[in-house]
Order: C-alpha cells, then sequence, then structure tokens
C-alpha cells in the first residue's frame, strides 16, 4: 500500500495539467500512487494523461464526466485510491519540491492523525507577491497532535481540500465524501472538521496555487451561488445534530457567513434572485446563531444586524454606498476622431442586429484563411445572415464578386462593429471595439502553434518588445466567447497563452475543410492558375518570419537548389504574410506566389512541402504529401523565439539542416521514402486531428445557428478521411 494517494481532477486544465503531474512525479518520496480523474477517455486532459501513465506505472487514470463536477472527480478518484493517506491536487496547481517528503516525516512524528492540514502558496498568475492565507490559521495551532477542541479556528470551512492530507481509512469509515456540485470545498472541509478525533497541522507550505487569470469559477456570476447556502446550511445542521461545543460552533458561523455575506454584497456574483439569497440566508443565520452571540463590530457587524433582522433594502443601500465609481469608464469606446467616437458610441446604443455577421482575417488582408471558410458555408446554410467582410483599403479589390465589405476605419466599419451580433476573426479586432452584451465574438485562430503565442511571449525578450502590452493582448482575448482549435495540442497551448473564460471548439479549421473536399479536378484548375507546367513537380517552400531579422531573406538559395535537384522539380516561393508587398522574386523554375489569395491553393498544387517552423506545415498534412523541414537556424529559432515541443524530434518528414542536404534527399527520392511516410504519419496522428472537411458546418451550426453540441456532425476518423489527391505524386 502507497503511502500517499494524489487525486488530481483535470477538468478544464490540460494547458495546465503537466505542470501538475510533473510537480508530483519529480517529488523526491516516491512511494505514492498518482490519480488523474479525466472526463473521458477522449477528453483533452486525457491526452496528456495517456503519455504519463505509459511512462511511470504509478500513474492510474480514472474517469468522472463533466457532469459529476469537481465534487464527482473527488469522489471518483477517492474511490479508486489506495493509500494510507489522501491528498487532493486540483489539475492547475503544483507541489512544492520536497512537499512529500516534509508530509510523510510530519505524519511520522505526530503519529496516526485523521487530517494533517498545512500551508498554501496563492501565486498571482502574472504578478504580484504571492500569499499565505493558511499561515494565519495554523500559527496558533498546538506542536504536536491535538483534538479539534483545542483549536477551534480550524473549522474545515476556511481552508481548501487540497490545504491538507488526510487518512483514507478515517474518511471511508466514517462515509465522509464530497458534497454537492459548487463550493463543495465548503461542505467537506466542515464536515471533515466536525468528524475528526485527532488532527495535526504542518506549518510549511505544500502546495501552490496558481491563481487563474479570470478568476475561481465560483465568483464568476450565476445561480450556482444559492448552492453556498445549501453547503452552509449541510454543515451548521451537522454541527447541531452533534451538539458542537458553543467554542466551536462559533468560529464555524463566523467563518461560514463571512463567505455568505461576501457573496450577498457581491455587486456581479448574484445576477438574479439577489433578495431570495438574502432571505434564505437570514433564515438560516436566526436558525443557527449560536446562543449569546454576538455580532463582529464595524461595518460587518452592520451587516451581520441587517441579515439577522431581514433588512434587505438597508441591506441593499449598504452595498450601494460601498461600490466603488464608475465601472462605465472602461466600457467607453476610443476609436480615433471625435466625430468617429460619437458615431461609435451612438450605434452602440442601439439594438444588435441579430442577423449580422463581421468577419476579419489577417487584420484586414483581404478575404482569406478560416473566417473566409466560415462564411462561405454560412451563405449556404444560414442565408438569412447578412455578412460583411472587413478589409483595409488596398484589399478591396481582392474581395471575391457578391461579398458585401467595409474598409478598416470607415463609418460603415465602425457601424458594422457596433450593431453585429457575431463577430468572427483569425487575429483580433481593434482595442477600441467594444464587447457588447448578447454579442458572440469567435476566435478562429490561424494555424496550430510550434512557437510560443500569447501570454507564453513574455520571457522572450525579441518577442516580447514586439508584442507590445501584454495586457492590452489579453482584454482583447476577454472578448472571446468561443476558441477554434485543430488538433488537441492547440487546445491546451491556447489554454495556457490565452488565458481567459471562453469555450473551446475542438471542430477543426474550416479553411482545412478543401484538403478534403478538392478533385483532381481542382487541383488541376489551381496548378494552371499559378502557372505550374504540366509534367513538373512543384515544392513549395514557405518559411517563415524571423523575429530576430529584418525583412525577408530565404535562408536558401533558390536558384542553386533547382540547379541541384534537376529538371523535374518547379519551386512555388510563398513568403511570410508579413513580407507578400513588393516586387516578384520569382523566375525561372522559381514561381512566386506570395502574394496568391489562398494558402489553401497553394497548397493543392504543390506536390510536396519545404517549410522550416511555419505552421503550414500543420496545415499541409492534413494533405497526406511528403514535407522536408529546412531546420538551418532551429537553435536559434528556439532560443529566441521559444517552441512549445522539439519540430527535430518530432517531425513531420526528413530534415534537412544545410543546403546540400536539402537537395540531397529530392535527388535520391528519400523525402517521400518510407521513413518519411512513417514521420509524416506520426505527425498527422498528433495534429490531423479534427481537420476533415466538415469543421466549417460544424462551426455555423453551433455558433452562427445556435445548435446543441450533441447536434453537431462528429469528427471523421483520420483512417476514413480521403485527402484531395497530388497532381504528380502518388501517396504511399
Amino acid at each position: 500500500m502507497p503511502r500517499f494517494s494524489i487525486v488530481v481532477p483535470s477538468h478544464g486544465v490540460a494547458g495546465r495539467l503537466s505542470q501538475a503531474l510533473d510537480s508530483v512525479l519529480a517529488q523526491s518520496f516516491g512511494d505514492f500512487e498518482l490519480i488523474p480523474v479525466c472526463d473521458a477517455p477522449d477528453a483533452p486532459a486525457a491526452d496528456v494523461v495517456a503519455g504519463y501513465a505509459e511512462r511511470d506505472s504509478r500513474v492510474t487514470p480514472v474517469h468522472s464526466p463533466p457532469s459529476a463536477g469537481l465534487a464527482g472527480a473527488r469522489n471518483t478518484g477517492l474511490k479508486a485510491a489506495v493509500g494510507g493517506h489522501v491528498l487532493f491536487l486540483d489539475g492547475d496547481d503544483v507541489l512544492v519540491p520536497g512537499a512529500l517528503a516534509a508530509l510523510d516525516a510530519r505524519l511520522s512524528a505526530v503519529g496516526d492523525v485523521d487530517v494533517l492540514y498545512f500551508e498554501h502558496e496563492r501565486t498571482p498568475w502574472w504578478e504580484g507577491e504571492p500569499t499565505n492565507p493558511a499561515a494565519p490559521l495554523l500559527a496558533r495551532t498546538p506542536k504536536g497532535a491535538f483534538s479539534p477542541d483545542r483549536a477551534p479556528q480550524l473549522t474545515g470551512v476556511a481552508l481548501p481540500a487540497w490545504s491538507a492530507v488526510y487518512r483514507r481509512a478515517f474518511l471511508t469509515e466514517r462515509d465522509l465524501a464530497f458534497p454537492g456540485d459548487h463550493f463543495t470545498d465548503v461542505g467537506f472541509g466542515g464536515l471533515v472538521a466536525l468528524r475528526a478525533e485527532r488532527v495535526a497541522a504542518l506549518r510549511a507550505v505544500v502546495v501552490r496555487h496558481l491563481l487563474r487569470r479570470q478568476g475561481n469559477r465560483l465568483g464568476l456570476p450565476g445561480e450556482h451561488h444559492a448552492e453556498l447556502l445549501d453547503q452552509t446550511e449541510l454543515v451548521l445542521t451537522r454541527a447541531a445534530e452533534q451538539d458542537l461545543p458553543a467554542d466551536r460552533l462559533k468560529p464555524l458561523f463566523e467563518q461560514l457567513f463571512a463567505a455568505v455575506l461576501k457573496t450577498a454584497a457581491h455587486p456581479r456574483r448574484l445576477t438574479s434572485e439577489r433578495r431570495a439569497f438574502f432571505r434564505r440566508a437570514s433564515a438560516l443565520y436566526r436558525r443557527h446563531r449560536p446562543a449569546g452571540y454576538r455580532a463582529p463590530g464595524g461595518s460587518v457587524g452592520v451587516q451581520h444586524r441587517l441579515l439577522a433582522s431581514g433588512s434587505y433594502a438597508a441591506f441593499r443601500t449598504l452595498r450601494a454606498a460601498h461600490r466603488t465609481a464608475s465601472r462605465a469608464a472602461a466600457l467607453l469606446p476610443r476609436p480615433r476622431g471625435l466625430r468617429t467616437r460619437l458615431r461609435y458610441a451612438a450605434a452602440l446604443r442601439l439594438p444588435l442586429d441579430r442577423n449580422l455577421v463581421v468577419y476579419c482575417a489577417y487584420w484586414g488582408r483581404g478575404y482569406a484563411c478560416n473566417p473566409a471558410a466560415i462564411h462561405a458555408k454560412a451563405r449556404l446554410l444560414a442565408p438569412q445572415l447578412r455578412s460583411v467582410f472587413l478589409v483595409e483599403p488596398e484589399a478591396v479589390g481582392s474581395v471575391p464578386p457578391g461579398v458585401e465589405h467595409a474598409v478598416i476605419g470607415s463609418r460603415k466599419y465602425w457601424q458594422v462593429l457596433a450593431r453585429a451580433k457575431y463577430l468572427v476573426n483569425n487575429a483580433n479586432f481593434a482595442d477600441a471595439v467594444v464587447k457588447r452584451p448578447g454579442s458572440v465574438h469567435l476566435q478562429t485562430q490561424h494555424g496550430t502553434p510550434l512557437k510560443t503565442m500569447g501570454a507564453d511571449q513574455a520571457t522572450y525578450p525579441v518577442v516580447a518588445a514586439a508584442t507590445g502590452s501584454f495586457a492590452k493582448l489579453l482584454a482583447r482575448v476577454d472578448r472571446w466567447d468561443y476558441n477554434l482549435t485543430s488538433n488537441r495540442h492547440s487546445t491546451e497551448m491556447w489554454e495556457r497563452a490565452f488565458p481567459s473564460a471562453h469555450e473551446t471548439l475542438e471542430y477543426g479549421y474550416p479553411r482545412n475543410d478543401v484538403y478534403c473536399t478538392a478533385s483532381a479536378d481542382d487541383v488541376a484548375r489551381v496548378r494552371k492558375a499559378l502557372g505550374v507546367p504540366d509534367g513538373k513537380k512543384a515544392l513549395l517552400y514557405a518559411p517563415t518570419h524571423r523575429d530576430y531579422a529584418t525583412g525577408f531573406e530565404t535562408g536558401l538559395d533558390l536558384a542553386e537548389f533547382c540547379e541541384a535537384i534537376g529538371d523535374d522539380y518547379v519551386v512555388l516561393l510563398r513568403a511570410h504574410y508579413f513580407y507578400d508587398q513588393g516586387s516578384s522574386r520569382g523566375g525561372g523554375r522559381i514561381i512566386d506566389v506570395t502574394g496568391h489569395r489562398s494558402s489553401e491553393d497553394v497548397c493543392l498544387a504543390a506536390d510536396a512541402l519545404i517549410t522550416d517552423y511555419s505552421s503550414i506545415m500543420f496545415d499541409y498534412a492534413n494533405l497526406d504529401r511528403p514535407i522536408v523541414a529546412y531546420a538551418d537556424d532551429w537553435d536559434v529559432y528556439r532560443e529566441t523565439r521559444g517552441v512549445y515541443f522539439d519540430l527535430m524530434e518530432l517531425p513531420p518528414g526528413r530534415v534537412a539542416r544545410t543546403p546540400e542536404e536539402l537537395a540531397a534527399v529530392f535527388r535520391d527520392g528519400s523525402y517521400a521514402d518510407e521513413t518519411a511516410t512513417s514521420l509524416r504519419a506520426a505527425f498527422r496522428e498528433r495534429f490531423c486531428q479534427f481537420d476533415d472537411g466538415r469543421a466549417a458546418e460544424r462551426v455555423v451550426r453551433r455558433v452562427l445557428l445556435g445548435e446543441p453540441p450533441e447536434s453537431i456532425p462528429p469528427v471523421i476518423p483520420l483512417a476514413e478521411r480521403v485527402p484531395a489527391p497530388a497532381a504528380t505524386l502518388v501517396r504511399s
């Protein structure tokens, strides 16, 4: 039997779950079992956990449905536990180094206690000083094991479940489990403290609680706050049943109603039924108030007295008097120009147009990428919707006939942004755009992340300097309602890079639908439009942007490369979209397709891809055609830009480090041999999970038509998809 069973619920924390698991497995004390609790075998966290379970036999995952909530997940983990003591660790928290050794030493010193309470550190997600809220409660506890009567301040309700380790036999013998759904720590902690006979304290930090940028789920507005009263009633009823002594009942009562009053006075938590919450809390207060209880002094004491008397009107007046000044200032629109600001402000006062959808791609570069694919599908599935594409003045000519558009900065631009219910973008709308109540913002992204993104860029000085204000970036992220991903890797990385309260849609990238729907005729048409000679093999060369370089340099002499590989090939050069201006860089057997509107067309035309670290490799992999990574400066790129995984360890095909190596893989054919095919297959398994040709349909049905998740078409398995045919190469 292991010394510790560590239960780790993982719902909604896939992006940070690895940190939690790593912190456990890296402990110097190794006598434990680690029990991650996943939603389902195909949930985002399950993919993360599966790798750990393969590598370490101490990891034994179990499953609990999301509908069971945090309480259900912990109870499931508890039932699976076989260790002597149980520790509950949230999936986005970590054990500090040496934590388990410290717990083992303390338990050995104090003997067989039911509960060992310990300190925890609350760490701000971005900046600020960590705090240790448990320290004051534990500072006055006896040195060894003691009865709860000797430390009445340890009521259990003021400490989270992961700020203690529990003797498993104590929990099972007394049938103690996490009650309810929300505020389950309050109920569990209170019930445990009421039943415990022998406890102890460790005055050292064991868990580092990493605060979420979007805050605790329990702090969000909603009807779930009524469950705080359920937990309060449960604990106080049990306390009355066992006739809890007055010196223990008073701190229990005060700590419970401190939480209740905080919720009742909060301006945003109770969106409705505020009066009903107050009245029920008042009834509980009077029913369970200890005999002879005297309310505390000051403003808190006034709130106690108003709650006891049931004076909701007076309580509401007091709450309003304490509210801080003008929250409206943060919502003031700030587009440039006084006249524009006034017009935009006026339009914001008009009702939302529930049939208006506004699209934008690449900061207005034109009709492209995921927004364009969603727009096209919406015209078929939701013709009642009016769609407006936002473009820069120089991109107006590239907008297809029949597509309504608005020039960025124009009067129409601000009008449609103010009135549209749906806003769809693959980057971000301007800082001045206001997120109106009832509007729906869909972030489609424009690639799978190899390089660090969002908040993860902060530790890379070159990138951080170019990014600008991370506070402004995250304010834009806060407007998102939905974020689209094309694979589980993206789901995890976006959660880290863009911490917010939006919902992730694992639907695939709509722009990649064409890779499963295009025909041989479509491929031939695109090749002809791009000028690819008949019978030639087209190699797409698509290098990415270098943050540490200025201007576009291919890093490869394409003329020499063409000469080295023979006359059977032509090269399609597509520079990063940062460099799509200026004169053509083509000539001879080099066809510059940088300015072509659709990267999807260019990929369809290519028989193989040569890239360095561009996200185009993840999209192109859907075609199941050869990919070669030309990684001449990988070490510099990795250190300067930051990456999420080692591409050299998990490449999409052959890797070349020099121009000579690159030419050689095409001369000898190894770019498409069995080894290259095997590498590509593994890459596709990991990064082509959701791109099955129906992503745009899923997005339109869920976001624009409001269909329930269960009615959305499921993803077609990778083995059953038939990618668009290549022009000259036979796919293995």
